[in-house]
């Protein structure tokens, strides 16, 4: 799992029959402690996430078994929402 910032959306009329009903969003993956990891990704959203949330992101095989009897072709799924983060600093 990753955890990411959703940065934007994404809107396509035209799509793999089992992207249907899926809301797509752009996602800015990020470290702990809030700064930029590399490029952004397309992630599907099953939970209800929004711009500027923090979310769990999952991606590779296991993201597309979210409809549990229909693999579908995705490559990362939004699999939770941030509330908030505690991170114990070593001295």
């Amino acid at each position: 799992m990753r955890i990411g910032r959703v940065i934007g959306n994404v809107w396509a009329t035209r799509k793999e029959e089992g992207l249907q009903g899926l809301k797509l969003l752009i996602v800015q993956p990020i470290h702990v402690d809030g700064k930029p990891v590399n490029s952004s990704i397309v992630a599907a959203d099953r939970i209800g996430a929004g711009i500027g949330d923090n979310v769990l992101v999952t991606s590779g095989g296991s993201s597309r078994f979210i409809m549990r009897d229909n693999p579908i072709p995705i490559d990362a799924v939004i699999i939770g929402i941030i509330d908030s983060l505690e991170i114990e600093r070593g001295e």
